[in-house]
């Protein structure tokens, strides 16, 4: 049967709720003070306490605040005996966390109505926080589980790093690159709609397609035709109101150009560090030219007869290119406002003035500007150095 604590300091009270109780078949403990009240509630993390409203040392709506404020007792069921009636007095215990009142003196059949009412919430709470840690558990596993299906970074003959942090929900971002037969570099980030499974799965799905070259008649050397097929199969009608934006770029290694497409995706940022000859003499530090690479075009899924172009841009030896997701620039700031695309991309200048940075040092520097290393949307970033 469930523990109830009874708080209160007068013996006749204590007697006759203990009595009561046990007799219905409840485990009952008693405190005579708050303090004792609270340690004995810490160590039997009773279902249901009843505490007197006014004791000495700490009265009952202490006890509450402090009781419901312990994250290990915060479904217990807490209920103020009380011989005070008013209006005002019972807004001020619900405030404070009380979950029911009992009136002095004390009705037995009103107590034990009381008493059901209250354990039946304090087992729905339980299960409900049982399901979530449940539906938490399942979301990290299939985090996980996206995560291993991304690639890993490459070293020869092109440098490519990638980062992944998953946010507290599960999105739907999934990038790749590799090498074609034809010898040519194709890489690829795309942001599926919302969050949790409903996201996840689409994403990986897109992933697949792309990552196995499964898309009917389609060369995948050029970019609009893989956007364009990829909106043929996709369009939120059918697939549960999901859309999603994507970058794609094939670069050729001979030409030294990369030619792209983009469907409703934050632009790639090309960057580059330009030295001329009078700034070399004076001493001066490169200027840091950062070209964003982006296409018109609506987002995969939303017009069936959304038309796609593709661009073409000559990357010169030294430069980097990166490829996110918009969770990099979409950070909440104090006063409410997105921190947004355009002070991203100085963050990029500024930390290419100083020395070519890592993934790692952006990721440092995205995390200081959120002030925490949990995101409210997903980061993927992906950087190729040529």
């Amino acid at each position: 049967m469930a523990q109830i604590l009874i708080i209160d300091d007068d013996p006749a009270i204590q007697r006759v709720l203990k009595k009561a109780l046990v007799a219905e078949g409840y485990q009952v403990e008693w405190a005579a003070d708050g303090y004792t009240g609270i340690s004995m509630a810490e160590a039997l993390r009773p279902a249901l306490i009843i505490c007197d409203w006014v004791m000495p040392y700490m009265d009952g709506l202490e006890v509450c605040r402090q009781v419901k404020a312990n994250s290990r007792l915060f479904t217990t069921f807490f209920v103020l005996l009380t011989s005070r009636n008013s209006l005002e007095d019972r807004v001020r215990g619900l405030d404070n966390g009380a979950d029911d009142f009992l009136s002095k003196p004390i009705e037995m059949s009103e107590l034990h109505a009381r008493i059901r009412a209250g354990l039946r919430i304090h087992q729905l709470t339980n299960d409900l926080q049982h399901q979530k840690q449940l539906l938490e558990s399942e979301l990290s596993e299939a985090s996980d589980y996206v995560s291993s299906l991304l690639p890993k970074s490459l070293e020869h003959p092109i440098p490519i790093q990638a980062t992944f942090i998953p946010s507290r929900q599960l999105g739907g971002d999934c990038f790749d690159y590799y090498w074609l037969s034809s010898g040519e570099l194709v890489v690829f980030l795309l942001d599926m709609s919302g969050h949790g499974l409903g996201a996840a799965l689409p994403s990986v799905y897109i992933l697949n397609l792309l990552r196995s070259q499964s898309l009917a008649e389609v060369d995948f050397r050029e970019p609009v035709q893989v956007l364009q097929a990829l909106n043929r199969i996709f369009q939120m009608g059918t697939q549960g109101d999901k859309y999603f934006t994507i970058w794609y770029g094939i670069y050729n290694p001979q030409s030294q150009k990369i030619t792209y497409s983009s469907a409703g995706h934050p632009p790639a940022l090309l960057v580059s560090n330009q030295t001329d000859q009078k700034r070399s003499l004076s001493g001066e530090d490169s200027v840091v030219e950062i070209k964003p690479l982006r296409t018109q075009g609506f987002p995969i899924g939303l017009f069936a007869e959304s038309l796609y172009v593709s661009q073409e841009e000559h990357i010169a030896p030294g430069s980097s290119l990166y490829i996110f997701s918009d969770g990099v620039y979409e950070l909440s700031e104090p006063n409410g406002q997105v921190w947004g695309l355009s002070r991203f991309i100085e963050l990029i200048r500024s930390l290419h003035c100083q020395v070519l940075p890592s993934l790692s040092q952006i990721q440092s520097a995205l995390i200081l500007e959120n002030k925490s290393p949990i995101f409210q949307d997903d980061i993927s970033l992906i950087k190729v150095q040529f």
